[in-house]
């Protein structure tokens, strides 16, 4: 058994059980019944998730994962490939996006280097994942061989191990990574590359069309197997994204909330369910992102965003809005007198 099989092992169906009780607990609270609208859904989700009656989420970690894709030379973005290297530096010092929305929340950031291009200067706060300098260009070939991907997925599965997180949040950077979730989510869904590849960096008309025409030549020279949930990611996915596959699936086996980002985070996601059908069950969407083909992704794996927000930022950030959201509902849930115990008169019918 490979350390992949081992991990889609470790990913059990939950105790849908739980949900009824969960269910009873927020009906006996000193409120209207389903007053608090979706916080309460959330809430009985986390139950439903860890498995325990009175759940807490104190140890949040956001997985911040970077890596380079050969498609940028296409094109496809409005950023040079040596942003990502500047970024993950970025992130190691605190200054980007995800670490201010991260220390709001109460969450950990945990940066790692899965395949930058460029060098990254040796910093305490960047863990050393790489795979190789960046991935083969999807519209040549495969972007990375199985052994590559799966090497990713297990690297991404040990972050999560030894963060011991008791919430996982998923993000990511990479230039040249919408191009790579929107080929994924083209596999995967069967949507039509034109329909589902956004603008990603904010890109400009002529650019956007390359990237769309740089999605249907990779499905078209990599011809992936929708069976081969493996097969699909090595061939069109990032080193980042294979890493986030492995967060995810650990963060499933662990039992804990795995909150979504946006479009990339998501595509990682369907990947890892694909692999694994039960870790459906403990994934959080956090927000809809404002890339077209996030909700495909959403859509095929059966999940309503909590948020919307027109966000395409990437890094966690939403998954850092989405962690908030859940300690918010947990509050609720864990700190609100029932009547019984607040001495208040129950509804009469």
């Amino acid at each position: 058994m490979t350390a992949l099989d081992r991990l889609v092992a470790a990913v059990v169906v939950p105790d849908g059980r739980l949900t009824v009780a969960a269910r009873q607990r927020l009906d006996s609270l000193t409120k209207p019944r389903g007053s608090l609208g979706r916080l309460e859904e959330l809430a009985a989700r986390v139950v439903l998730i860890t498995g325990d009656p009175m759940p807490r989420v104190d140890a949040p970690v956001i997985f911040t994962l970077a890596g380079d894709h050969g498609v940028a030379t296409e094109g496809v973005s409005a950023y040079p490939q040596a942003v990502t290297a500047q970024m993950v530096e970025n992130f190691a010092r605190g200054g980007a996006g995800v670490n201010a929305l991260a220390r709001h929340v109460g969450a950990r950031v945990v940066v790692a280097d899965f395949g930058v291009a460029a060098p990254v200067v040796a910093d305490a706060g960047i863990v050393d994942c790489r795979v190789a300098p960046g991935t083969h260009s999807i519209t040549k070939g495969p972007a990375m061989t199985r052994e590559e991907a799966a090497r990713a997925i297990a690297a991404g599965a040990v972050l999560v191990e030894e963060a011991g997180p008791d919430c996982v949040g998923t993000g990511e950077m990479g230039i040249g990574n919408t191009t790579a979730a929107s080929a994924l989510t083209a596999a995967l869904t069967g949507a039509d590359p034109g329909m589902i590849t956004g603008r990603g960096t904010g890109v400009s008309d002529d650019v956007w069309i390359r990237k769309v025409e740089a999605v249907r030549r990779a499905l078209a020279v990599n011809r992936p197997d929708t069976g081969d949930p493996l097969g699909v990611l090595a061939a069109l996915g990032g080193f980042e994204i294979a890493g986030l596959v492995g967060v995810v699936l650990a963060g499933a086996a662990r039992r804990v909330p795995v909150v979504l980002d946006g479009f990339i985070a998501t595509a990682a996601a369907l990947i890892a369910a694909r692999l694994a059908p039960a870790a459906r069950d403990y994934l959080i969407a956090a927000h809809r992102s404002a890339e077209p083909g996030h909700v495909r992704l959403l859509e095929a794996l059966g999940l309503t965003p909590y948020l919307e927000l027109g966000m395409r930022l990437g890094e966690g950030t939403g998954a850092a809005l989405g962690i908030g959201l859940l300690r918010a509902a947990l509050a609720c849930y864990r700190e609100m007198a029932t009547f019984k115990e607040a001495g208040v008169s129950e509804r009469l019918r």
